[in-house]
């Protein structure tokens, strides 16, 4: 398949995307469908991938794993891999469909990634991540960034983290996004590894004071406007990702409060009216089954009067043959759910 037409002169973006605010790339979740609802939400926040592993890009189908909506834009493809070669294929593939930052990752902690021998074990090899990094920043002219933990293990000398960003930095990375959690790589599941080890914001702001000259976006436990605010006093950038997941409507608020843009113009049915549109358009181009777009915003209404029974009917798969602007009808015919004042 085509890649993505290249932008004219007039749509180059900046050099850097900007990484104020994010959505984290987050397995089974992140998928396009899902990007283009917080696209909805946000002209302005920068959108991860899922991870894709160089193996599914290499033997597998690069279409399905790279193609996205040009209205993304700007959104970044997360790499997983561990061979340099690889990867910088893997990163020029990501540049010629016209991703706009190729993202590592070395902060997933998941048995099965460790498996493959990437994610947040490559921590324990600085210089191999800075071979990565070196061949990607090499093959391809946008910007590659680095996604990792604050440490792995029982391993929580800031020494650790502070000599792998040194490391790394030396080969071109000038962004780092850092989940402030070690990463258990035993006795732990993903969900475990998100919850359990202790969040150690400090580390990523102490990051930022000795390597001023590099950029730092933060992750993990961020939930609220107020936790952002604070943390881009002392750094680049914020990534937010359960709460971004279960309460899109986070996001309407975000171009305004943090960009200085004008307040959200659409309503919370207006952006569900259009997801609908881009159900019945994904059908007919693709046959995407809408319940497949439809999962992404159960939370689209989260806390307010009706919002049950509105994800009760978007949730019935004996509907799924229903046109989705009739299953918006039956939704809101079953649970009226006009927007607050």
């Amino acid at each position: 398949m085509t890649p993505a037409p290249a932008m004219s002169p007039a749509e180059t973006l900046p050099a850097f995307p900007d990484h104020r605010l994010s959505v984290a790339p987050m397995l089974d979740w992140t998928d396009r469908h899902c990007r283009y609802l917080h696209r909805l939400l946000s002209r302005r926040a920068l959108l991860y991938t899922e991870m894709v592993t160089t193996g599914a890009l290499l033997h597998g189908d690069v279409h399905r794993h790279l193609r996205f909506d040009p209205s993304e834009h700007p959104v970044a493809l997360q790499l997983g891999g561990s061979e340099p070669d690889e990867l910088a294929k893997c990163a020029r593939l990501g540049e010629q469909w016209g991703y706009d930052e190729i993202n590592l990752n070395c902060g997933c902690p998941s048995e099965r990634v460790q498996r493959g021998a990437f994610g947040a074990c490559l921590m324990a090899e600085p210089q191999l991540v800075a071979d990565c990094v070196k061949a990607m920043v090499d093959a391809v002219g946008v910007p590659v960034t680095v996604k990792h933990r604050i440490g792995i293990d029982k391993v929580e000398r800031y020494e650790f983290v502070r000599d792998f960003v040194g490391t790394v930095s030396e080969a071109g990375c000038k962004t780092f996004i850092v989940h402030a959690r070690n990463a258990w790589l035993k006795g732990l599941s993903p969900k475990e590894n998100r919850e359990i080890p202790p969040l150690r914001h400090e580390l990523v702001h102490r990051l930022k004071h000795d390597f001023p000259a590099l950029r730092f976006s933060i992750n993990g436990g961020i939930r609220a406007d107020a936790q952002v605010h604070e943390h881009l006093r002392l750094l680049d950038g914020a990534m937010v990702g359960r709460e971004a997941y279960h309460n899109p409507w986070w996001l309407a608020g975000w171009d305004e409060h943090f960009f200085g843009d004008a307040p959200q113009a659409l309503t919370r049915e207006e952006v569900e009216a259009r997801m609908c549109d881009y159900m019945a358009r994904e059908a007919a181009a693709h046959g995407t089954p809408w319940p497949n777009i439809a999962r992404h915003m159960l939370g689209l209404r989260n806390g307010l009067p009706g919002a049950r029974r509105w994800r009760q009917v978007w949730s019935d798969r004996r509907l799924r043959e229903r046109p989705p602007h009739e299953v918006m009808a039956l939704a809101h015919a079953a649970a009226p759910v006009a927007d607050p004042a």
